[in-house]
């Protein structure tokens, strides 16, 4: 991929992903001038005899505690040790580049005070592929991602942990193999490496590009559990929804409309044509309605994350041309925090919406299907526990969709005050979305097995393509077998729909 060139435009959720992924970064003439810009005069600021928070000062309930000036290197190195206390699960290797990749993104933007050097070091770790370690639990998600934020920072300075090319080693070992030099923190640069919403916002960039795909995956799995039941298209006729103009709901609708009856109605369809079902269940009849709600919140939440990629969450913060360094609170994650909570809740109604859909399938009440769609029911369970596993998962989605942004623990001797829970809010959609994902797959799965039961009615060319990509992955099932398998199978494939 070509190198992305840092600073000469907005950033975008993709490019964050493509660095994630491996993508490799410059530092652009212009993001230099306006970094030295700043650090010039920080620097002037720092020596002038003048209190600045962070800068001469404590830190927290201790920014009234003056720092004399021979102090003011082992200051910033004592924050950065002194905040890595993360805890549990290591982030992956993907997760942590798009955080340094951020943290770079805020710091070039002339408003943070960190010198070049700094800054090009964290785009060394990107390039050299040197990843901090770091521990996801720990930040309250105010006064930023201080914890993560911080482990981060250690690598820089040749402490903590990394993986150099994979392989975990000592931080400084990684930057020794890579051939890169441990920093020296000047004034304000550990505070301006750890103060910064840039964990979640890494978190909550994956969430909306993986919950975008998955969205296309809900479509389609809708789409074939309503042929598999011999559902009406009638429900999605333009008319109904122009009425009712949410965009997302239009959209969806005319998805699974085209799909139903584009080139042309199937065979299946045909078939029911002159049936005396006069509605189908919600699950079915309320695709675009459901399914499209969740499209909107998508674009909305989209719409907070790209702000946040592209924004200074440091303090204080410089301003060169108006001579102030100001103090305030950029730090705080509540936009975040309320978009993961209000993702999550979307993205769980897909998992729940999807269950029932498999349950409409498996009920020979309802589907006039074999039960638990297999032929031998009875001696062979067929798909009764799929159904079951999938309602564990919707339950669990039901206590992770519990918001973490209404929640708040003063911390910091009560300084900081109230804080927004956006890491566990960011942390818990991306759950979410990893339980809805497998839902699906079941669903898909059972549509699969469906659709191979009405044969030899044909059904559209679209579903048909689509169940022959599902068939190379999973059997059509005539008995029982070990299906968590199939499933896992399934899970994979929906990543590439």
């Amino acid at each position: 991929m070509r190198i992305l060139e840092l600073g000469k435009r907005k950033i975008t959720l993709e490019e964050v992903k493509s660095v994630a992924d491996g993508r490799r970064v410059s530092l652009s003439p212009e993001a230099k001038v306006l970094i030295k810009k700043a650090h010039d005069f920080l620097l002037e600021k720092a020596h002038s005899g003048e209190v600045y928070y962070g800068v001469n000062t404590g830190f927290g309930l201790l920014s009234n505690v003056k720092i004399e000036k021979r102090d003011l290197e082992q200051l910033q190195l004592n924050i950065v040790r002194s905040h890595a206390v993360g805890t549990g699960v290591p982030l992956s290797i993907e997760k942590v580049r798009a955080m340094v990749f951020l943290r770079a993104a805020t710091l070039i933007q002339g408003h943070s005070g960190t010198s070049v050097r700094t800054v090009q070091a964290l785009i060394d770790l990107i390039n050299k592929e040197v990843t901090p370690w770091i521990p996801e639990q720990g930040s309250v998600g105010a006064s930023g991602d201080l914890a993560p934020l911080a482990h981060l920072a250690l690598v820089l300075i040749g402490e903590g942990r990394a993986y150099y090319r994979g392989k975990l080693m000592k931080g400084g070992a990684a930057l020794k193999l890579a051939k890169l030099k441990p920093i020296k923190l000047g004034p304000k640069e550990g505070l301006a490496l750890i103060n910064g919403t840039q964990f979640m916002a890494a978190l909550s960039t994956f969430a909306v590009l993986e919950a975008e795909q998955l969205l296309r995956v809900a479509n389609m799995a809708g789409a074939l559990t309503l042929e598999a039941l011999r559902g009406t298209a009638s429900a999605f006729d333009e008319k109904i929804h122009l009425v009712r103009p949410h965009p997302g709901q239009i959209e969806v609708a005319k998805f699974i409309r085209d799909i139903l009856t584009k080139p042309k109605s199937s065979e299946i369809a045909k078939s029911h044509k002159d049936c005396n079902r006069v509605q189908d269940p919600y699950s079915l009849r309320c695709i675009p309605q459901v399914h499209g709600a969740t499209l909107e919140t998508i674009r909305f939440v989209r719409t907070i994350v790209e702000r946040e990629i592209n924004s200074v969450t440091d303090n204080p913060l410089v301003f060169v041309d108006e001579n102030e360094i100001l103090s305030g609170g950029n730090f705080h994650g509540q936009y975040l925090a309320l978009a993961m909570d209000f993702l999550a809740i979307a993205i769980a109604e897909l998992g729940s919406i999807s269950e029932q859909r498999i349950e409409k399938m498996i009920n020979p009440a309802i589907s006039d299907l074999p039960a638990f769609l297999m032929k031998k029911s009875g001696i062979n369970s067929g798909f009764m526990i799929v159904q079951v596993a999938a309602a564990s998962i919707v339950s669990e989605n039901k206590t992770l969709t519990h918001p973490a942004s209404v929640d708040t623990i003063p911390t910091s001797a009560d300084k900081e005050d109230h804080v927004s829970m956006g890491a566990w809010a960011s942390r818990k959609c991306l759950l979410v979305i990893e339980n809805v994902r497998r839902v699906l797959a079941m669903e898909v799965m059972a549509g699969a097995q469906g659709i191979d039961l009405l044969r030899p009615l044909r059904s559209t060319a679209r579903l048909e393509e689509f169940h022959k990509e599902i068939r190379t992955k999973v059997p059509y099932f005539d008995e029982d077998a070990p299906f968590y398998e199939a499933i896992e199978s399934v899970v994979e494939l929906t990543y590439g729909w």
